[in-house]
């Protein structure tokens, strides 16, 4: 073995065969192939798997204890290898209180930044809030009345734990006498106070007694200065009995809380550093975690620092306002008795009968009915002792479950009332999730939670030579602090993601945004001699975007590192110093290297399906001419995120692609406003909540709505392929009808290995059985019962063909197609599934192991196996997701068969060769964030491409032959001869 690269011998992890293979170190590795080769085996389960495990296997037990431990990997040996970092595409941040910013650490740095150079403003009267001397504090309280009584006190403990014994023994030391606790006077030359060490307190300590005058001023002075002292800068003034025409204008004022239930005496408190004379608004000290809503020091108190709070919805309770009203509500049943009483009695008092249509109803007494009565309601209810009667307000449906949905301790209720909520912005916040004061520190005149709504790109010049406009003390304190942050929003621009607010939610980012997030950290880490393990960048980028990551990674190659990419994308594949092809099938007919070397080795290579697409010899066609609309539904004023306003025209009957740069408003398009609003209306799917739109037009054309999206299909390792389209059911019912499963009175729930019955109990179903480890990793092995079968033995005896149950659950979907040939039912499923270019997945697989795009497949499948009653609108998001060119191939004559079938297809989509067999193309853009939401070009592919103006139309030039146009690959090969233009 040479320094220079990483070896690998001998791996075996899933369907690798005895794999050998070399990948050179310091270099730009990309390993492809078919869909299901053995890419991921290679490059994730096998290279990084092992860099990981020698890493961790190198520190303590002790500390191997906490960070886990990664399982050996089948191979025989790695040598060369560096430490691994693994930059995938899942989406690990499911907690709402994951932002953008705080994921990429951006927030940390702007939490830092104003804290130490921030300014606080009044929220009441947006003046500056400055320091304050003791002089000052004098002669705010000099300007009481005259012969006012005070105590000047120093507030030494505030709300804090503990018995503070020895505190007071300190202070009786120090010569103080008089303290309050919690609001109860104590002289401590005579008395302790025993505290209750569990509980907050509150101490202050009385420095002295004055009557407020001008002649006292001396005194007052050195008190208060004294008080100072003790506090680092605190002081509470208590006014026992306070002139009744006091009017201070402090924004220290608060009354109540520290005198006790009763006490109508008052409590300034002044602080050295914050106050504001002109204002009541209460300062505190700010810190960095004022600016951290996930500190309860800085997140708004109403929605707790999630900037959504749940309200219950109107148009949830009264979903059809034609039904009477004692029908009306969803929430209320009228058959319960408690709901019959209230709805009687209010409208007895009204004058109306039950039975009236809701809509029949005047306005205001709907009103009432929803939001409370203005009157007394007098309440009968009859009973065995005779009729009970009870006058009182009528809350109203809509507080009665917002009060029942707080104050309930059963989960049910809760769950059954949030069916009839709606998530809403948190009006006290205005969903910035910190609270008022705050809201109000500027930095640069700008507050943080204005810089937290800029995109990647906004705030990048936001902070672009902001020291210059600084005073010397805040530019010493905040070089450093933006030189950081300007290098943050610098990596993540370089990746494509500009167009990303910083507060955005990191669940709602997609897996490619998730992934090239990861990657701007690890660029900024500047870390050398690295091995990167990376899966399908390029994902969700457009291709004018691709050229700028692709520039990242080989900038991360010149740093000193190894990178080893899983990626499908030409462009990437031109830029690598090295490409190995996995092949030369899917699942068990891949495994193998079937070629490796530089791009035009790779060319040139025989026997390699890449090399086919690569050189040209084989291609996916243009279509030979293009279908016509019969209908259209119409999107009307689309104003969701950064969509402006916008109209758009989605034909039906046809292959519709939705193209644009990243972040130009595609999925708040489709996924937002078209499928939420068909699914609201269409299916009455209440759970869901359309974007801003006025209108969607020609719904009557469409029978109904489907969103076949990449989220998993089930949440179980017991839910496979097999499951989720119902092959299993048949194959368990050709099992039942077997000979010996009669003979023993075996059913199909025999065959389940989710029920007793069938299954080993040994491992329940699963296969397999997790040994714990201790502080090493905990192993899962095949169950020593069944061997990994799943089921017990006398379920195995029942054979179909002479295959068992658990055989066929191994089978590929290619060898089960041949092996179920004469079961039409089966036959149908499986050939699905092979058409969309899953025949290497076994059908057994635990959906928990699929990709995202292999789940988007399977719903495809399934739904290419319903029933066809054509007039389906097909909602699809990036389908060519994780897909080869021959399994690309595929997919598009599928969804053509959709259409074919008078269905309509809408797909979301970058890959030019799925784009240009569209019928119809809508480009948004024309960038991306703020400077996208605009429509910049609708038409046929042809038309798109020789649009001026649009990046898609400038790429898809090189992809129509029918087009003149040369674009910016125009010297690479040209696509073979296609049809005519239209």
């Amino acid at each position: 073995m040479t320094d220079d690269v990483i070896s690998v011998r001998g791996a075996e992890e899933h369907n690798l065969k005895e794999l050998d293979v070399e990948i050179p170190r310091d270099k730009f590795t990309v390993v492809t192939g078919l869909s299901g080769s053995g890419k991921s085996s290679l490059a994730f389960d096998t290279v990084y798997a092992e860099g990981q495990r020698r890493y961790i296997e190198s520190l303590s037990a002790y500390a191997r204890n906490f960070l886990g431990q990664m399982d050996k990997p089948q191979v025989e040996a790695v040598e060369g290898l560096s430490p691994a970092i693994s930059i995938d595409q899942k989406n690990g941040a499911n907690n709402p209180r994951s932002t953008v910013g705080t994921v990429t650490e951006l927030h940390d740095y702007l939490r830092l930044l104003y804290a130490r150079v921030g300014v606080q403003h009044d929220p009441i009267t947006g003046e500056p809030v400055g320091e304050q001397s003791a002089q000052d504090m004098v002669s705010q309280l000099l300007s009481l009345p005259a012969g006012t009584k005070a105590m000047i006190a120093a507030p030494i403990v505030r709300d804090q734990k503990g018995a503070f014994e020895d505190l007071f023994d300190e202070l009786v030391a120090d010569g103080y006498a008089r303290v309050e606790v919690d609001g109860e006077r104590y002289d401590l030359t005579t008395e302790k106070p025993e505290l209750d060490k569990n509980y907050d307190h509150t101490i202050d300590v009385i420095v002295d007694r004055v009557v407020l005058s001008a002649d006292a001023k001396s005194r007052i002075t050195d008190s208060v200065e004294t008080a100072l002292e003790e506090t680092d800068g605190l002081l509470k003034i208590i006014i026992p009995d306070p002139p009744a025409d006091l009017d201070i204008g402090s924004n220290t004022r608060s009354t109540g809380d520290l005198a006790g239930e009763g006490d109508d005496r008052l409590t300034l408190e002044f602080s050295e550093s914050l106050g504001n004379p002109n204002s009541d608004f209460q300062f505190s000290e700010i810190e960095t975690r004022s600016f951290s809503f996930n500190s309860p020091y800085g997140a708004c108190p109403e929605c707790e620092g999630i900037g959504q709070s749940k309200e219950v919805d109107k148009d949830l309770i009264v979903v059809d306002p034609t039904k009477p009203l004692r029908d009306v509500f969803e929430a209320w049943s009228y058959n319960r008795s408690y709901y019959r009483t209230r709805i009687d009695s209010v409208a007895k008092h009204f004058g109306v009968s039950v039975n009236t249509p809701w809509e029949e109803l005047d306005e205001e007494i709907q009103r009432q009915f929803l939001y409370g009565t203005d009157e007394e309601v007098v309440f009968e209810r009859t009973t065995r002792n005779g009729t009970r009667r009870k006058t009182k307000r009528f809350e109203g449906v809509i507080p009665n479950l917002q009060r029942r949905h707080v104050e309930t301790d059963s989960q049910g209720t809760r769950e059954h009332i949030e069916e009839y909520m709606a998530t809403t912005t948190c009006p006290s916040c205005d969903g910035t999730r910190l609270r008022e004061q705050s809201r109000h520190v500027l930095v640069a005149d700008t507050a943080i939670t204005e810089v937290n709504r800029m995109s990647i790109g906004e705030a990048r010049e936001h902070f672009e030579g902001m020291e210059a406009g600084m005073s010397d003390r805040d530019r010493t304190i905040a070089e450093e602090i933006l030189k950081e942050i300007r290098a943050r929003l610098g990596f993540m621009e370089e990746v494509g993601l500009e167009y990303l607010t910083l507060d955005r939610e990191a669940s709602t980012l997609s897996g490619g945004e998730s992934q090239r997030i990861r990657l701007a950290t690890q660029v900024g880490s500047g870390l050398v001699g690295v091995l990167y393990v990376l899966d399908e960048p390029s994902i969700g980028l457009h291709q004018r975007d691709n050229d700028r990551l692709l520039d990242t990674l080989c900038g991360l190659r010149d740093l000193g590192n190894t990178l080893v990419v899983v990626e499908h994308d030409e462009e990437t594949m031109r830029r690598a110093d090295h490409i190995i092809d996995m092949g030369p099938g899917p699942g068990k007919r891949g495994g193998d290297v079937v070629a490796e070397g530089t791009f035009d080795e790779i060319v040139d290579a025989e026997d390699s399906v890449t090399a086919e697409y690569l050189s040209g010899r084989k291609e996916i066609p243009v279509p030979e001419t293009r279908r016509d609309p019969d209908g259209e539904l119409v999107v009307r004023g689309a104003r969701q995120h950064n969509l402006r306003d916008l109209d758009v025209e989605f034909p039906l009957g046809v292959f519709t692609a939705v193209t644009g740069v990243s972040g130009s408003g595609k999925s708040t398009l489709m996924h937002d406003i078209l499928y939420k609003g068909l699914a609201r209306t269409m299916n009455d799917n209440t759970s869901v909540d359309p974007g801003e739109h006025d209108a969607i037009e020609g719904i009557d054309e469409i029978d109904t709505v489907r969103l076949i999206d990449q989220s998993p299909i089930g949440r179980t390792p017991r839910s496979n392929p097999a499951t989720y389209t119902n092959v299993f059911d048949y194959v368990r019912d050709l099992f039942a009808e077997t000979k010996l499963a009669k003979q023993r009175g075996y059913e199909k729930g025999r065959f389940s290995f989710n029920v007793k019955g069938g299954r080993c109990e040994e491992c329940g179903g699963q296969g397999t059985v997790k040994i714990e480890m201790n502080f090493l990793s905990d192993v899962y092995v095949p169950c020593e019962q069944c061997e990994g079968a799943r089921y017990n033995d006398e379920t195995l005896e029942v054979t179909y063909k002479d295959k068992t149950i658990a055989d066929v659950l191994d089978m590929e979907v290619s060898e089960a197609l041949a092996f179920f040939e004469a079961n039409s039912q089966i036959r149908r499923r499986l050939q699905l599934l092979e058409d969309v270019g899953l025949g290497y997945m076994t059908l057994g697989q635990p959906s928990t192991t699929l990709s995202g795009g292999e789940a988007q497949r399977i719903k495809l499948a399934e739904e290419l196996g319903k029933r066809d009653t054509g007039d389906t609108l097909y909602l699809l998001d990036e389908p060519t997701t994780g897909l080869h060119k021959e399994d690309e191939r595929k997919l598009i004559d599928v969804l053509h068969r959709l259409v074919d079938n008078g269905n309509s297809v809408v797909v979301i989509e970058h890959e030019l060769d799925l784009v240009k067999n569209a019928d119809r193309v809508i480009d948004l853009g024309p960038e991306g964030g703020e400077n996208g939401g605009d429509l910049v070009a609708y038409g046929t592919p042809e038309a798109i491409a020789r649009q001026e103006g649009t990046y898609t139309g400038t790429y898809l030039r090189d992809e129509l032959p029918a087009v003149e146009i040369e674009g910016p690959r125009s010297d690479r090969r040209k696509p073979a001869k296609a049809a005519s233009d239209d």
